[in-house]
């Protein structure tokens, strides 16, 4: 997003922050490649959802480079089912999300900010199996957007679907994980493809978007009937060689098999198909 805004959104100066600041991998290099796109570049740790450190960021702006936009791309995943979810579990995705989101929106208020750019998620409007607090985070950006905007001020809140390229979020998915996100509708966006789209958001007037290759199959989920022509569904009759066992296939096995193996083939038969259900 760096190289985005210096090589093509022509902005000339440029204030990276996170937690390790300076001491983060490759910082140096992505600065001297900044600047070889001509821009003036600063690298400060800070964490974005304690005040202290916000106010302490903020005032060292220098007054003859004041801040004129915001983008905060910020984020934790700390995955888990809603009975395994606690406060703290909740505390350590929004303090990245959302404590971060409301000091840089009270601190700047002041500010003849000219873009104030969340990234969010499609999460908090689809929804993600295992990603409640994820979801509300996300959610939360959405609502500060429309907030922002009823208070005449710039906003747009991001519901980012899949990237295809891994970051610190979405390097840890697996093959599995892609599969079950790609049959949810949402499929991978090449990182040019994303950023033409975040060029095409900052162009609407609208506080909350939702960039994304969506791709549904039916049945389409409720909140997006609405969106797509109803389809026809039909049904066909096919035949397999291997892989799945049909009807007869199965019979087949079975029928020579004491009831403690038949037992033990079909508990394996249905665990698979289950698991492929589930994504795992």
């Amino acid at each position: 997003m760096a190289r985005h805004l210096a090589g093509v959104c022509g902005v000339r100066d440029l204030l990276l922050v996170s937690r390790r600041g300076p001491d983060a991998p490759g910082a140096e290099g992505l600065r001297a490649e900044l600047a070889a796109l001509g821009a003036e570049v600063r690298i400060v740790a800070c964490d974005v959802g304690e005040r202290r450190e916000v106010v302490r960021l903020l005032e060292g702006v220098p007054a003859g480079c004041p801040l004129t936009g915001v983008v905060h791309a910020a984020g934790v995943l700390d995955d888990a089912t809603i009975a395994s979810l606690t406060p703290e579990r909740l505390g350590t995705v929004f303090a990245a999300k959302v404590d971060a989101a409301l000091l840089l929106d009270e601190l700047t208020r002041g500010m003849e900010l000219s873009a104030f750019v969340l990234f969010s998620s499609a999460a908090g409007i689809l929804g993600s199996a295992g990603q409640g607090n994820y979801a509300a985070a996300n959610a939360a950006l959405d609502a500060l957007a429309y907030r922002r905007r009823a208070a005449g001020l710039p906003g747009v809140s991001l519901a980012w679907g899949l990237w295809e390229e891994a970051s610190g979020m979405t390097g840890h998915l697996a093959g599995t994980d892609h599969r079950r996100i790609i049959r949810s509708g949402l499929h991978p966006m090449s990182t040019p493809d994303a950023l033409a789209l975040f060029d095409a958001a900052l162009a609407l007037d609208r506080p909350v978007l939702l960039p994304a290759d969506l791709r549904p199959a039916p049945p389409l989920p409720p909140l997006l009937q609405d969106l797509l022509p109803a389809t026809r569904r039909r049904t066909t009759r096919t035949t397999t060689t291997g892989g799945a066992d049909n009807g007869a296939q199965l019979h087949a096995r079975l029928a020579g098999q004491t009831h403690e193996q038949q037992h033990t083939t079909l508990l394996a038969l249905v665990r698979s198909h289950i698991a492929t259900v589930l994504g795992h």
